[in-house]
């Protein structure tokens, strides 16, 4: 029987999993898998991000990105694939669509890169900036590491079984800012801020944005609203996690559509971090997710190669 169809995505305490109260952290464990395996959303109290570091963050992302786009490009590495540093305007193009994204954005990796990993690229105007960002980034690691303990317990592996894998990964703190646009009807057909998409990674976790307009579709392809409370951050399943689960932790479609013609003079900002693996985890899905009800839906591959094929689908990689 299918779980229940959602209209919004359901909230949890990540304090109930480090409590140390077994019942507490049992019933979170069982919360969390239901969500991911019927909407692949939540929205998570707890994670250790505070307020005052958000904004803090915020601000100096504002900053940057009102600069000049000459000044902006300074930053701007393509030899890197859009995995460090500034990515401009029309620069990305959601999996199947032929329109960017109305969208520009910076990307921080690893802040002590090791083997092949390119080191970070941050704006010399704002020191600020590269303090708030590595800050975030190592918060939200911790958080996004716990996470994956809970998720490893659904899956009736070792509580570590993600640990190794993830130690210094390819993780990215997307700083988005999503430009007004002063005069939509010359607007490309069917550009929009974030084209429906999934991600790439095995969670994601996103604070909250400075405007609404995510959204999510459901089973029975209706788009619901999500808005988390200033004190949540949203986590969502990735592509890769989905892959490994052959498709049990569901990877769901997303999009931020565009606002109304009155505000599309306006700006919206939103900082997701996405959690990867390091590009030698295999991928290859779990013997525990395949059955005669549920035969293998993957082929294998590394995390390494399921990035560079979909870097290319986005038109980051040729």
């Amino acid at each position: 029987m299918e779980p229940a169809l959602l209209n919004e995505v359901p909230s949890l305490d990540l304090a109930d999993f480090t409590s140390g109260d077994p019942e507490q952290k049992k019933k979170f464990v069982a919360d969390l898998g239901s969500a991911f395996t019927n909407i692949g959303f939540v929205a998570v109290k707890n994670h250790g991000l505070s307020d005052e570091l958000r904004i803090r963050l915020y601000e100096s992302v504002q900053r940057f990105f009102k600069l000049p786009d000459e000044q902006k490009k300074k930053y701007e590495h393509p030899e890197l694939f859009g995995q460090r540093g500034y990515i401009g305007k029309g620069k990305e193009t959601a999996k199947g669509f032929k329109v960017a994204d109305l969208k520009e954005f910076y990307h921080v990796g690893q802040p002590e890169p090791v083997g092949t990993m390119p080191a970070n690229v941050f704006p010399g105007e704002f020191p600020e900036f590269k303090e708030y960002t590595l800050e975030v980034y190592k918060t939200f690691e911790n958080a996004g590491k716990t996470l994956l303990r809970a998720i490893a317990i659904y899956l009736e592996l070792p509580e570590d079984y993600f640990e190794d894998k993830v130690k210094n990964g390819d993780s990215l703190l997307r700083a988005l800012h999503y430009f007004p646009i002063p005069n939509p009807e010359l607007v490309p057909e069917g550009a929009v801020r974030a084209a429906p998409h999934g991600d790439i990674n095995l969670i994601t976790l996103l604070m909250g944005a400075s405007a609404e307009g995510l959204e999510v579709l459901r089973r029975d392809g209706k788009w619901i609203a999500i808005t988390a409370l200033p004190d949540q951050i949203v986590v969502n399943v990735g592509d890769m996690l989905d892959r490994l689960t052959n498709h049990k932790l569901k990877s769901t479609i997303h999009q931020v559509v565009n606002p109304s013609r009155e505000k599309m003079g306006t700006s919206r900002y939103s900082i997701p971090f996405f959690m990867h693996p390091r590009a030698d985890m295999d991928l290859k899905c779990l013997e525990s997710c395949i059955s005669a009800e549920y035969p293998k839906m993957y082929v294998d591959m590394t995390a390494g190669e399921f990035l560079d094929e979909r870097l290319r689908e986005l038109g980051l990689k040729k």
